[in-house]
């Protein structure tokens, strides 16, 4: 074993569960020979982009505020010159290459006269399952070098079939582009390491670094992933200045000016977006004023809700296969991520395919374990089944049908309303909107797609403590905020309620001559607030 591989991999024992195999078992039966290997990558990569395509159309419902207001939103306002900027772009804490993305996508489809509302909604995701499906590819060559080809596919299958893959890798959010960033890098530099039993070209470890360097510039966190990555490996490369210097730090500056360019002109003065994040995220715990979860959150509910059902066996293969390197890695975002008060399923998106590849080295093992002499016997006539296929049997029925309810039922009106509203509006029928409720629950420009007056609930962050924001005084008396309101603003064509609050507002809503016009099914249980239950569409009665 090699000086690289020790260092990065650790010992294995995966020789003793014959699941890497040696140079004159690979033309075997179940290996494919490295001639045929490509064609089989392209036939992968088809398969995954068509099952992305048909999740990014499955998936119909709300999930994080970041996914529409960080990205849609702002890329909305780069092409079509109108949208909502947050807080977080007045104080330049974003930056603009992750919705440049959208941007160019934008560009397109109007160009080619396709942005109309089905368009708006569906084509983003869309974009995003295509990069999804590279991410799916690119975990599939990962597990490859690492383990077998045997263990790719149980770790594809893994990836594929979990719940929370299914639920937010077609989601526009940066953490989705960061995950698939994540692994195509981590490929490229454990190929570098010497691992891979096929050609890896000369550049792989330039590829690395240029790839987690952008990951950087996307999301400065990811930074977490790649210190843990280079500060163990660094011992084992040769000429270490050569490397710091002429690689490390010159791809670094490299992607950071390209980036502070960007934000340059975009912004419209120099600003440095990794420095004002982390001085924000980190220094001053600005992210705390969004809520916050006790230390052990991600390791006793957040990463648990997200692998699932796959845990035992994600935990079995990292005990098994002895990769310590690579499990460390998932114990160290987990930790360093529990140590801010904020916390979201989101944040640590990145680690869960490298999980779900244990769960891939674990079903691989069962499938190659002998069956049992109950596996052998029969019951009324039928054989049983083995353990492989019982565990398969077992992740498909715990998962599919929970990828399916938070896919498709689960916080949905956000999103119905949003579309039919923008259908009205291309219609002529609305003229201005108001949204009485929690701030950011629904997408705004980026879905109406039409430039009228519209007012959400700001829940900016105060340098004042104990002052309430919009959204907070409207939850605490919806009543009296609105009456107030309604002092001071014209009255709008349409405004959008939840039902929970509705109920507090009927006879304001009443007396200023609002009808309810359309309610939309939101969810059957509650998240963080009261039941939301529905959406109310009221609009107000010309006559």
């Amino acid at each position: 074993m090699s000086l690289r591989r020790q260092l990065f991999m650790g010992t294995s024992n995966t020789e003793n569960l014959n699941l890497k195999p040696r140079k004159h078992q690979r033309d075997k039966k179940g290996e494919a020979p490295y001639y045929a290997f490509f064609s089989l990558e392209k036939r992968i990569f088809t398969f995954c982009l068509a099952f992305r395509a048909l999740n990014s159309l499955l998936v119909q419902t709300y999930f994080n505020p970041d996914e529409h207001w960080q990205a849609l939103e702002v890329a909305h306002h780069m092409v079509f010159g109108y949208g909502h900027l947050t807080w977080e772009w007045k104080k330049g804490i974003r930056s603009y290459l992750h919705p440049l993305v959208f941007a160019l996508l934008y560009k397109l489809m109007a160009f080619l006269r396709l942005d109309t509302p089905w368009f708006m909604m569906k084509a983003p995701r869309f974009l995003q399952s295509m990069i999804s499906s590279v991410g799916d590819l690119y975990l599939y060559k990962l597990s490859r070098i690492v383990f077998s080809n045997r263990v790719a596919k149980f770790a594809l299958f893994s990836q594929l079939s979990n719940w929370f893959m299914f639920f937010c890798m077609p989601r526009t959010l940066s953490n989705s582009l960061e995950t698939v960033l994540t692994v195509i890098g981590l490929y490229y530099w454990i190929s570098f390491l010497g691992i891979s039993k096929h050609y890896v070209p000369s550049t792989s470890r330039k590829m690395a670094l240029l790839i987690s360097a952008l990951a950087c510039a996307i999301r400065p966190t990811s930074a977490i992933i790649w210190l843990y990555v280079g500060i163990f490996d660094i011992l084992g490369i040769q000429k270490k200045l050569r490397f710091l210097f002429f690689e490390v730090l010159f791809i670094g500056i490299f992607v950071f000016a390209l980036t502070c360019l960007l934000d340059w002109w975009m912004y419209g003065s120099w600003t440095f977006v990794a420095i004002n994040f982390i001085r924000f995220n980190f220094f001053s715990s600005g992210g705390d004023y969004y809520g916050t979860h006790v230390w052990h959150w991600y390791f006793s509910q957040g990463f648990p809700a997200m692998i699932f059902t796959f845990l035992p066996y994600s935990l079995l293969g990292i005990f098994k296969s002895k990769e310590w390197r690579l499990s460390g890695l998932i114990a160290w975002v987990l930790g360093i991520y529990s140590m801010l008060g904020h916390k979201e399923f989101r944040f640590v998106l990145p680690v869960l395919p490298i999980a779900l590849m244990f769960s891939g080295y674990s079903l691989a093992a069962l499938s190659q374990s002998k069956p049992s002499r109950r596996e052998k016997g029969r019951f009324l006539g039928m054989r049983c089944p083995s353990r492989i296929q019982l565990s398969i049997l077992f992740l498909i029925a715990t998962n599919i049908p929970m990828a399916l309810y938070m896919s498709l039922v689960h916080q949905r009106g956000s999103e119905d309303v949003m579309y039919y509203l923008s259908k009205e509006a291309k219609d002529g029928k609305v003229k201005s909107i108001l949204f009485l409720m929690p701030c950011h629950s629904t997408a705004y420009y980026s879905s109406l797609h039409h430039n009228l007056p519209m007012r959400f609930l700001d829940c900016s962050p105060s340098h004042t403590k104990g002052v309430l924001d919009e959204s907070d005084q409207f939850m605490a008396n919806p009543a009296g905020f609105v009456s107030e309101m309604f002092q001071h603003i014209s009255l709008p064509s349409h405004i959008v309620v939840f039902d929970s609050q509705e109920k507090k507002l009927e006879y304001i809503l009443t007396l200023f001559s609002f009808r309810e016009e359309k309610r939309f099914f939101h969810a059957h249980f509650k998240v963080d607030r009261d039941l939301q239950a529905s959406i109310a569409v009221y609009a107000l009665n010309a006559s």
